[in-house]
């Protein structure tokens, strides 16, 4: 099997490219840490216009999918350029809601799922216990497929829906508790309650599962284009830096720094494109496929992340410097929707 883009897809991450190399995301992400989600829900529509949300909701719902090839062609870039907001727990809530209308609430779909497919809809996403499968944005477990549940929703606090999963229960809640410290600002973590009953019974629990796959897809093709920029970016540094006066990146031990990047994140590409041929081809997944996506593009994400830091010297510690922005968040996803021990013991898993 090919695990490489075609010439569409490959079109589709350069125009995406493109546009987000112009909308200065930095400034973006900065805004959005803030508190200011403005700035940040003006790249969400361009996003939008260029069918991002769409390849997550099915055409019967004025989207253009699933398509979770392209999803993670676009997520690769969205990881690229660091863009902020829910993006993942978006296109997971998507993935919840469609399963739902599969399984028979298809009112409680036609009523979210073309605002998300839109760009209108910013939906975050909150899967606190979840029997067998399950996920959330903060820690995982070796159960079902491999990805644990956590009491926090991404960016409840500007998203226009927050969907919770609590057992064989989905409701959207009403309010969400104060922001929480993260080791990524831009991830704005906070605690939802309330709300009201959406749906209930075991198509919950079995839509829930796939919509943290989705979400353990999502993550994973975010780290390795983060992973990249972070590459490209000290690769950049360590020509122009010099030391004895020759470019650091002249000296063995910076290649060798380098190369070993490089090698994690081409082992880890076929691994992301992989899972997502598979959940395209069977709309299921066994969960092991997305685990090793999952881990293997977030661990190299974190050690682009470590070289960076290392070669960039004391420099790479201030906040000051763009590069922190893609550091910072390298440490958040390698623990979102999946702890690396969570997916090495469901790759592990018989």
């Amino acid at each position: 099997m090919r695990f490489l883009l075609d010439d569409a897809q490959r079109d589709f991450a350069r125009s995406l490219d493109a546009m987000l190399t112009a909308a200065d995301t930095p400034a973006v992400v900065r805004a959005w840490a803030a508190g200011d989600p403005a700035p940040g829900r003006a790249v969400w529509a361009r996003l939008a216009e260029a069918g991002v949300f769409a390849l997550a909701v099915p055409e019967r719902h004025d989207g253009l999918g699933p398509l979770p090839a392209e999803l993670a062609v676009a997520c690769t870039e969205l990881g690229r350029h660091v863009v902020p907001g829910p993006v993942v727990e978006t296109v997971a809530a998507a993935a919840l809601l469609d399963r739902l209308g599969t399984l028979g609430d298809e009112a409680t779909a036609a009523n979210w799922l073309p605002g998300i497919a839109s760009g209108k809809t910013a939906a975050s996403l909150c899967l606190t216990s979840v029997p067998g499968p399950g996920s959330g944005p903060g820690s995982g477990s070796s159960s079902g497929a491999g990805f644990g549940e956590s009491p926090y929703a991404l960016d409840a606090d500007s998203a226009d829906a927050v969907f919770v999963v609590d057992g064989d229960t989905v409701r959207l809640t009403e309010a969400a508790g104060p922001v929480q410290p993260s080791a990524d600002p831009a991830r704005r973590l906070s605690r939802p309650r309330g709300g009201t009953v959406l749906a209930r019974g075991p198509q919950v629990s079995a839509a829930a599962a796939h919509a943290a796959e989705v979400a353990a897809l999502a993550t994973a093709a975010q780290a390795l284009g983060l992973g990249r920029a972070l590459l490209a970016r000290t690769v950049a540094y360590a020509r122009q830096r010099t030391q004895f006066g020759v470019p650091i990146g002249s000296f063995q031990a910076v290649q060798h720094r380098l190369a070993d990047a490089l090698i994690a994140l081409e082992f880890a590409e076929p691994l992301v494109h992989a899972a997502a041929l598979a959940l395209a081809a069977h709309g299921e997944s066994s969960g092991a496929e997305i685990a090793a996506a999952k881990v293997s593009a977030c661990e190299a994400a974190c050690s682009a992340a470590r070289t960076a830091l290392h070669l960039h010297g004391a420099l790479g510690y201030t906040e000051e410097l763009d590069l922190s922005l893609w550091i910072r968040k390298a440490r958040a996803l390698r623990g979102a929707w999946g702890t690396p021990a969570a997916c090495r013991a469901r790759v592990l898993a018989p």
